[in-house]
């Protein structure tokens, strides 16, 4: 089992990994390797560890979406991780390139989702539903390049697919995204979202921690790292909410 890692950070509790797109982060059917095990084999190796390691899944990302994944290397700081996503007290923020400009520069969006679990599919509606669960993420326009538009999302809820249906459902449908209504695949069958970072407290240390993920390295991504000078204060941030 060999593949390089991206680690973004490593201690006794925490593995924050960097995943590419297109793979798993917990199996699956279809059998092939996530990245939780990847992260196993190296510690395994890196540590000297016999027998079993110990590697929980925190949370996950869609399987075309690349970016930030925290890891547990302890059954308690699986348990206190698991509490602060529950609660609502971890910060994600992910960047997404869209071919149709939204609306505003910034808004709040939000809506009720139904899953379709037969098709492993989301219907977003504007209006509460039975049975359905109600989705709120807020956006910001970064810039704009080639006719594609970079957006900054925060998601203030955690549910499956939420981004991709959210942003469809405005009508800008994430670039290589065909589930939800973009015109077409990308090559290597991503999507072009990216979970770039991430806050929290850590579980055990009590320390302010923020993991950045690097973009894909593809030319298409790589165009959008000059907006990557645009910094935006705490206070800034806290208007989208």
């Amino acid at each position: 089992m060999n593949m390089s890692l991206q680690i973004i950070y490593e201690d006794n509790h925490l593995l924050v990994l960097n995943k590419p797109a297109r793979m798993l982060v917990q199996g699956d059917s279809t059998g092939d390797t996530p990245i939780v095990e990847f992260g196993k084999n190296y510690i395994k190796k890196k540590y000297n560890k016999s027998g079993k390691v110990f590697l929980g899944v925190v949370h996950r990302l869609d399987r075309p979406v690349s970016g930030v994944v925290v890891l547990a290397r302890t059954s308690k700081a699986l348990e206190r991780m698991n509490k602060l996503f529950r609660d609502r007290k971890v910060q994600k923020t992910y960047w997404a390139v869209v071919k149709r400009k939204p609306p505003k520069t910034k808004d709040k969006l939000t809506h009720w989702l139904v899953k379709d679990t037969a098709k492993n599919k989301v219907t977003a509606y504007t209006s509460p539903k039975d049975g359905a669960q109600k989705a709120e993420l807020s956006y910001r326009l970064l810039g704009s390049l080639n006719n594609h538009h970079l957006l900054e999302v925060v998601p203030l809820t955690g549910k499956p697919h939420q981004i991709r249906v959210q942003l469809a459902g405005i009508g800008c449908p994430i670039r290589g995204d065909i589930k939800y209504g973009f015109h077409k695949s990308n090559p290597d069958g991503s999507i072009n979202l990216h979970a770039r970072k991430i806050h929290f407290v850590h579980p055990v240390k009590k320390e302010s921690i923020t993991c950045k993920a690097a973009l894909p390295e593809n030319e298409f991504w790589e165009q959008f790292l000059v907006l990557d000078k645009i910094q935006v204060k705490d206070k800034e941030i806290d208007k989208l909410y």
